[in-house]
């Protein structure tokens, strides 16, 4: 039976996870495209409803399948493919780091979150600490994210908790007026600390970093896009921390 009206309960328990208020309140965040439900269930994640248009159904048994119409009511996409499914988030409590890891310090553009979530899962920053930053559970970071959100290990919490997690572990933060990133020596273990575009790192971050670095620039260029920035330090301090 194909499902064509949007007051169905299921239909609109989905649609609502939209929202962070719902995420927060079920616990759950929508994962959006056959690829990236695909990748989802073959990491293991906790899938708890999958909706689909006719086309995807043979490729997703059991699936709830909906109207192209009310499917577009369900999607955050443009444009949908036609396959999303709603996930448990992680119960992940601020645990120390194993090895190198990233904090983010107020980044509010879910994009840029995302991208530094598929970029840490890339570089090997399997733990990403956030202090005030965009919800890595929206939509738009999911999506951003590509599948990284799937195997990064996201903590959440104040600046107190997340820096007393990070007692111990070297703090390199990001900042224009550091050391040039290419001659610093970063340590065996360390956390790689980036702040928001607008205003860079909050003063609790900065007063408990031991290093601080910059990405040399043209002076016809002010700054870097906040993930550009993370991307090229996580590869260049890994870099350095290899050799």
């Amino acid at each position: 039976m194909i499902i064509q009206s949007r007051s169905n309960e299921k239909v609109k328990a989905l649609a609502a996870l939209k929202e962070k208020k719902f995420r927060r309140e079920r616990g759950e965040y929508l994962v959006e495209g056959y690829k990236m439900v695909s990748e989802c269930i073959a990491a293991g994640m906790e899938v708890t409803a999958v909706a689909c248009t006719e086309e995807y159904s043979a490729y997703f048994p059991g699936a709830m399948i909906v109207s192209r119409a009310v499917f577009e009511y369900i999607s955050d996409e443009r444009t949908p493919q036609g396959v999303i499914a709603s996930v448990r988030i992680p119960a992940n409590v601020i645990v120390r780091p194993h090895g190198r890891c990233i904090l983010l310090d107020g980044l509010q553009d879910p994009g840029n979150v995302g991208t530094i979530i598929r970029t840490a899962n890339a570089a090997g920053y399997g733990q990403i600490y956030m202090i005030n930053c965009a919800d890595p559970f929206s939509p738009k970071c999911v999506r951003s994210s590509m599948s990284g959100v799937f195997f990064a290990e996201i903590m959440q919490g104040s600046a107190e908790e997340v820096l007393s997690a990070l007692d111990g572990t070297p703090l390199v933060c990001a900042d224009m007026n550091g050391e040039n990133a290419y001659t610093f020596r970063a340590p065996e273990k360390f956390c790689l600390c980036i702040g928001s575009e607008g205003s860079g790192l909050s003063s609790a971050v900065r007063g408990a970093a031991q290093f601080t670095v910059k990405i040399p620039m043209r002076p016809t260029c002010e700054s870097l896009n906040a993930a550009v920035s993370a991307g090229i330090l996580m590869y260049l301090l890994h870099g350095a921390e290899r050799e």
